[in-house]
């Protein structure tokens, strides 16, 4: 079934400590806003609208880099009138399914999803909730009562509506009051709430303590995977070589509808391996005259940005370069820095090396050279 989703990220977060809010912070390597919007998008949400404070609507276009099919909109002085604010963005009718989600629950599924989509057949809306498991207490400092838990819940998000009839029960919701959360406000205005299943991965980051549970769990949820990727060109007429984003001076050219940058080109066929995204060629047809003469930079980055598309991140690359010449010591600083800069990578996390194959082969004759690349990768499991 098709649905809407709004992500709440407009509040500050102030009982999880000092520092940025909690969903701008890192979880696993990536803002924990961008773990709520990739999990719905994964989920098959038609659209992502993305409730932010003003002053963070540059901030969210970096966190959600490579994402398609969110927008961003402003949000309020309270989460009820965020909430409102999002459900303003969403283009879908009046009857077509909402979900309600807290960005700071980062480990949102498409089965939590799906219970709560099937959920709305039957009931005007639908939350997820888990048994109160603890022994409840009420009191100040001392215990006056102990409070059964008997047909008690947890309730948490994302919840699940039809976009015309939370819009309603918004506007008859009095205007002095701060609803806990939208099922209470569709409640209020006659609506019947489905319970469906929770889940402990739901849960909400709120306290400094729950990070570091969460970056474990974070650590569960992801794989590491590695490319390999290979590339040679042979020598022709020239005075340039371009060797890993590096311009050499040489009394010959690599030949090659691009550049002929074998480096660049290994790297980006391991980086499209590791994601299983095919090859350099399958993007950049040899006989395509757009890529004549072109910067193999630009291919690198198209594979970095598959990369971030899919929720991942790389984490190292090493390259050998295998020739007689040109000398590659001297330059190979300055390679691992321009590798470093367009896998936005720290430089310690690339290697280059260089080899030869001691006269023999065509790399051993200095008919050309080759490049080998090995590349890691982790995305969601």
């Amino acid at each position: 079934m098709s649905f809407s989703a709004v992500v709440v990220a407009a509040g500050a977060g102030l009982r999880a400590g000092p520092g940025e809010p909690k969903v701008w912070r890192t979880l696993g390597g990536k803002p924990i806003v961008r773990w709520s919007v990739e999990g719905l998008l994964a989920a098959g949400a038609r659209e992502v609208v993305v409730v932010v404070a003003r002053d963070r609507l540059g901030q969210i276009d970096e966190a959600l880099t490579g994402l398609e099919g969110w927008r961003a909109v402003t949000g309020g002085r309270t989460r009820a009138e965020s909430v409102q604010a999002g459900l303003a963005g969403v283009t879908a009718g009046r009857n077509q399914p909402v979900l309600i989600h807290d960005a700071a629950r980062p480990f949102v599924s498409r089965e939590h999803v799906g219970r709560l989509l099937a959920a709305l057949d039957l009931a005007d809306g639908a939350v997820p909730a888990l048994p109160v498991a603890d022994t409840l207490k009420r009191g100040e400092g001392l215990v006056d009562e102990t409070v059964s838990r008997e047909g008690l819940w947890r309730a948490q998000t994302p919840q699940a509506f039809r976009v015309g009839r939370l819009k309603a029960a918004y506007r008859r919701w009095p205007a002095n009051e701060e609803p806990t959360d939208d099922a209470a406000v569709l409640e209020r205005a006659g609506g019947h709430v489905a319970m469906v299943p929770g889940d402990p991965m739901l849960m909400k980051l709120t306290y400094p303590e729950d990070f570091l549970l969460a970056e474990h769990l974070a650590g569960s949820r992801r794989i590491v995977r590695t490319g390999l990727g290979i590339d040679a060109h042979r020598f022709g007429p020239g005075d340039v070589v371009w060797l890993c984003g590096i311009r050499i001076e040489h009394e010959l050219g690599l030949v090659g509808h691009s550049d002929a940058d074998a480096g660049l080109h290994a790297i980006t066929d391991a980086v499209l391996g590791a994601i299983g995204a095919g090859d350099i060629g399958e993007h950049f047809p040899p006989n395509d005259p757009r890529w004549k003469g072109a910067s193999s930079d630009q291919f690198l980055r198209h594979a970095v940005g598959l990369v971030k598309a899919k929720g991942g991140r790389l984490l190292n690359a090493d390259v050998t370069l295998i020739c007689e010449r040109p000398k590659i010591g001297p330059h190979r600083q300055e390679m691992r820095a321009r590798i470093a800069d367009l896998l936005e990578l720290p430089i310690d996390r690339v290697s280059v090396k260089a080899t030869t194959t001691e006269g023999m082969g065509f790399t051993g004759r200095e008919e050309g050279l080759m490049a080998q690349a090995v590349v890691s990768v982790e995305t969601p499991a």
